[in-house]
């Protein structure tokens, strides 16, 4: 299922604490970050903090800025971002100001939660969404957020306990970091992200920025999902393969086709696309994988991704595309667009790699991309 795009924004000291013990909260950011907060804010649909947050700082989550109300209501938006909290007990107190200021909230809980929300007295207009009888489900609360309220870009303020379990479960998009020049150096303050399994390999440094006396950083993952769930990396890296689509030479008689191999750290180790250097019947997957030594190690446990799912059947060479990554002994491919009948009827190439053992993944929500550089063939 299509999930919104996820941004992680946190604010941290140089010792990696997201606040102090005291009673006041630790204002890490400067006054010029608060403001380019309030425009990432202002960009999105959704801003989404755990229920220990409203605890502990009490905010009120809003758009401050008066322009960027005024472009929101010009674009046919909210005068404000939906604002969504989580809370496993639904032990909400109703006297907070997340639920006195801006526009719409929501609150995602479980069956148990849903009651204690409402008997804490939420008002009638806080939408109370109950996930299911044991612990949250993220992807669930995803879906619903881009499925029934619209959401397509949720910015995720904290606190550590969110960012950490959606960073472990491959969900965030994107983190944006600011690292402030101060030492906390308390044992017991709360930090950014906290213990656990993460996601392997390097995260994809994106942006640096000066801003006063902090500095701004934005990353992205890298690693492959495993197994059948897309993680954010795959819908990263899918995105590429598509755009790779339009590098092709246009063909009557063929599809334009992406294609990037990914190790399982997040290395890219290859990337093709049809008709690449000039051959007039090369396929996307096989021109990339042809870039690599076939003893590479790290087919084994990599991923291809393919604007088009992979042939199964062709006329111009021996193998197809499914055959040849099969032979390469990779065990995972992610696609955007099943094969029309246009040139085969049929083809099942997703059918012939799970045959096999491969785990394919299909993300139908990348299909429109998939399909632009072939929108001249017929069918």
């Amino acid at each position: 299922m299509p999930l919104p795009h996820v941004l992680l924004s946190a604010a941290v000291s140089l010792d990696g604490y997201l606040d102090d013990t005291g009673p006041e909260r630790l204002l890490l950011s400067s006054p010029a970050d608060f403001d380019r907060v309030d425009e990432v804010r202002a960009a999105s649909d959704a801003i989404l903090i755990g229920a220990g947050t409203i605890r502990a700082d009490n905010p009120r989550l809003l758009v401050n800025s008066p322009e960027r109300r005024a472009a929101r209501l010009a674009a046919g938006k909210p005068e404000y971002p939906l604002k969504v909290t989580v809370s496993g007990s639904g032990e909400l107190d109703p006297a907070a100001n997340f639920w006195h200021t801006g526009g719409e909230k929501a609150v995602y809980t479980t069956d148990k939660g849903a009651e204690q929300a409402r008997r804490a007295g939420l008002g009638a207009d806080v939408d109370i969404v109950a996930l299911g009888p044991g612990a949250l489900d993220w992807r669930a609360l995803l879906e619903h957020l881009h499925d029934v309220r619209g959401v397509r870009r949720l910015m995720v303020e904290g606190g550590g306990t969110v960012h950490t379990q959606l960073l472990r479960q491959g969900l965030a998009d994107e983190l944006q970091l600011v690292l402030a020049p101060l030492f906390v150096g308390d044992p017991d303050a709360p930090r950014l992200f906290g213990p656990g399994g993460y996601q392997g390999g390097r995260l994809r440094l994106t942006e640096t920025r000066r801003i006063e006396d902090v500095v701004l950083m934005r990353y992205e993952p890298t690693a492959p999902g495993a197994g059948p769930l897309a993680s954010a990396a795959d819908r990263h890296w899918l995105a590429l393969a598509c755009e790779l689509a339009q590098l092709c030479p246009p063909s009557r008689t063929a599809f334009s086709v992406g294609a990037v191999v990914v190790a399982a750290d997040g290395t890219e180790l290859a990337r093709g696309h049809s008709r690449e250097g000039g051959d007039p019947v090369v396929h996307a997957e096989e021109s990339a994988l042809a870039k690599l030594d076939p003893a590479d190690p790290r087919l084994r446990t990599a991923t291809v991704y393919s604007s088009l799912e992979p042939c199964a059947r062709r006329a111009s060479r021996p193998a197809p595309c499914a055959r040849l990554i099969l032979d390469a002994g990779v065990r995972r491919v992610v696609t955007a667009w099943r094969e029309p009948d246009t040139f085969v009827v049929a083809a099942d190439g997703n059918g012939l790699l799970s045959g096999e053992g491969v785990e394919v993944v299909v993300l139908p929500e990348f299909a429109e991309r998939a399909k632009a550089p072939n929108a001249h063939l017929p069918g």
